[in-house]
């Protein structure tokens, strides 16, 4: 392959702060981002070239950017799968990852299924419609996490049912039709940003440990805490999931390590992952730039720890929604070892995510950051991210 700059165009179906962080990894390599998102202004609209304003399923606007474009992508789940394929067939352009990877992903029954298929190791779980059945499956687990199978994401969708008078509110909140899965008893959530690129090469992260709260992800520690046996098995259940996929691109596999040390996948994002935001400043190349890349069908960066990182969220901390001003930012940026970025949303609502920041240890050893180290870096990261807020 022979490559010229300024290079291609891609265009990208979704505009949130993973669409905006995709255009400023993409800038440098010469090449422009087309976004289509349903927000005018969308968070990406300030640094791609251009925004079609439209839904994630308006085959008109699909068609409309695939014809600007020299390849297709997506940041959002929401993406219609046969849009895209269609798009990409009527206009000669690449997408990826498949679309039929999307399809099997969006529905987390399916997906589970489909990994359970091909012996990569998943928590129990099994497919629930009725009242009455999930209250057999509650009795019969003991409590489970039930998940809408359908539009749920980072957490969305997502109701723990610990008994069985609790199963109607539950299966009427997730909206109907949904996959109930055993809790589990773990050590901690861990993820693998998963990489497949041109030839099916396949590269990884180093594992990295999230740690979520109310469903949400608060904090990602990189390396992860965890022991070289789980660190080996993680990486080798991931490589084990790209086998599964379809087409190139980046895939964030939030994974289970269990009180036994086992690894089980939890979830796959087809897109870059809030996990591996800490690959900005802590990998050699990070998660958007590779995503870029791998789409395109460009060589891979590596994907070396240079740093141990621990990456914040900057969520929502007010009650109701209101336009948004962060506020002590200044002390973020005043520390020699933290990194901020602002995801351009116009509005706060509770629990938002409006931003991230990244603490690095550049002095450590990235093969050898003891677990003292990384408690330190976590403890530094939560001070500079508590100390910001939305609140007058």
């Amino acid at each position: 392959m022979s490559i010229t700059l300024p290079g291609p165009t891609l265009g990208v179906v979704g505009g949130g702060q993973l669409g905006r962080m995709l255009a400023e990894a993409a800038s440098p390599l010469g090449v422009d981002l087309v976004v289509l998102d349903p927000t005018p202004d969308c968070p990406a609209a300030t640094v791609a070239a251009d925004q079609i304003v439209a839904d994630f399923d308006d085959a008109d606007a699909i068609g409309d950017l695939a014809s600007r474009v020299d390849a297709l992508t997506f940041e959002i789940e929401l993406a219609d799968p046969d849009v895209l394929a269609a798009a990409s067939e009527a206009h000669g352009v690449p997408v990826h990852p498949d679309p039929e990877t999307l399809e099997t992903i969006q529905d987390k029954l399916v997906q589970k299924e489909a990994l359970a298929d091909a012996g990569i190791p998943v928590p129990e779980f099994v497919a629930v419609a009725t009242p009455e059945g999930l209250e057999r499956v509650v009795e019969e687990f003991g409590g489970v996490m039930l998940k809408a199978r359908e539009g749920g994401y980072d957490g969305r969708g997502n109701v723990p049912v610990e008994t069985p008078d609790a199963a109607a509110a539950a299966l009427d909140e997730v909206g109907g039709a949904a996959m109930a899965e055993e809790f589990l008893d773990f050590e901690r959530e861990i993820a693998v940003m998963g990489l497949k690129g041109a030839d099916g090469e396949t590269r990884t992260y180093p594992v990295t440990e999230t740690v979520h709260r109310e469903e949400i992800l608060r904090e990602s520690v990189a390396p992860a805490r965890a022991d070289d046996a789980v660190v080996a098995e993680a990486e080798s259940v991931a490589r084990d999931v790209l086998d599964v996929l379809d087409g190139r691109g980046v895939f964030g596999i939030e994974l289970f390590e269990t009180r036994d040390g086992d690894v089980l996948v939890n979830e796959i994002a087809p897109r870059p992952h809030n996990s591996g935001h800490w690959t900005i400043e802590g990998a050699r190349t990070s998660q958007f730039e590779n995503h870029v890349r791998a789409v395109l069908g460009w060589p891979l960066g590596p994907t070396d720890l240079v740093a141990p990182a621990v990456t914040a969220n900057v969520l929502g901390d007010v009650d109701e929604t209101e336009p948004a001003t962060l506020r002590n930012v200044e002390t973020v940026l005043g520390a020699p070892d933290a990194d901020l970025h602002w995801y351009g949303k116009a509005d706060v609502y509770p629990l938002r995510k409006m931003g991230h920041l990244t603490v690095t240890d550049a002095q450590s050893d990235p093969g050898a950051v003891s677990v003292d180290e990384r408690d330190a870096l976590l403890d530094r990261a939560r001070e500079l991210r508590d100390g910001l807020t939305f609140e007058a």
